[in-house]
């Protein structure tokens, strides 16, 4: 094949090739033999190899069960990067939460990053949904403890010089999860006491995610999804559940985000139910939670 062709393939099918190659030899199966497994041509299979055409999602998954590997493997996952990424993923392969979050713990600790022995933070992170109480108790929260109060949102939209709104519609989802990474690290160097108003979507991001686990001390606000959708009605904002569309789809939308999210929410240290009481009384048992966990006086 002649060097032009070869710079007309594109690097990724390129790369995938070379992984569909390297994981065959590192098996010891011939191509012939791959593709009889595979259920495919050899001829489609030998394609696959040099990086010729675009093999569809199908084709892969059948190579990859052949292969006896993940679909990721073929697809260049960095936890398929090298013998010991593929050897951990193997240990947690099948762990329930519990398990999985031990080993979280205990690898920010070899790392230095944060573990079960980490004193706790006094920077407080408030994390939900919208409509969760965030900045309500936050603020009341913050002027108790004599703490700044910190709302992120404001913080990235000063980074941005435009609304949350602006930057999503301009520049898109990327952009904004990088000034929301700039506007949390700049707040954990600034403020070694604080509390802190995070957006809804911060749990989207894991290594901002991981950043905000290590350095703050996090609570989880969840209502029931009826007081959700009526607080940010009345803040006259009904993102990220569908502005002015009608009320059983933007409910349904929410339903949905709070489904998704619930697992990485849950991954904060304490939560707290804000629909169970009426504000004065949830922000008590706020307030009690937070003291007692830094070890101030009720």
């Amino acid at each position: 094949m002649g060097d032009a062709a070869h710079e007309a393939k594109h690097p990724f099918l390129v790369a995938l090739g070379e992984r569909v190659r390297s994981l065959r030899a590192r098996r010891g199966i011939t191509r012939k033999a791959l593709a009889a497994a595979a259920d495919v041509s050899e001829r489609h299979l030998a394609n696959l190899e040099y990086g010729v055409g675009n093999a569809s999602i199908l084709i892969l998954l059948q190579v990859a069960r052949a292969l006896q590997c993940p679909l990721a493997e073929l697809l260049g996952d960095v936890t398929t990067s090298s013998p010991e990424w593929l050897m951990l993923r193997e240990l947690l392969d099948g762990r329930d939460e519990a398990t999985l979050r031990r080993a979280r713990i205990a690898v920010g600790e070899l790392l230095g990053t944060g573990g079960a022995n980490a004193a706790r933070s006094p920077r407080v992170a408030l994390i939900g949904l919208r409509g969760a109480g965030k900045s309500t108790l936050g603020r009341r929260l913050a002027d108790d403890l004599d703490f700044p109060f910190v709302e992120l949102s404001r913080q990235i939209e000063q980074f941005a010089g435009c609304t949350i709104h602006e930057i999503q519609s301009l520049y898109g989802q990327n952009a904004y999860r990088r000034y929301e990474r700039r506007a949390l690290e700049e707040a954990i160097q600034i403020y070694p006491e604080a509390v802190l108003a995070t957006p809804g979507g911060v749990v989207s991001d894991p290594a901002t995610f991981n950043l905000l686990l290590r350095h703050c001390t996090t609570v989880w606000l969840y209502a029931d999804p009826q007081d959700h959708m009526k607080r940010v009605v009345a803040q006259g904002d009904t993102r990220p559940m569908g502005g002015s569309r009608a009320s059983k789809e933007a409910m349904d939308d929410l339903k949905s985000i709070l489904a998704g999210r619930a697992a990485f929410y849950s991954k904060a240290e304490f939560k707290l139910d804000t629909s169970a009481q009426p504000l004065e009384e949830t922000f008590v048992a706020l307030r009690r939670l937070v003291r007692e966990a830094l070890g101030m006086a009720v």
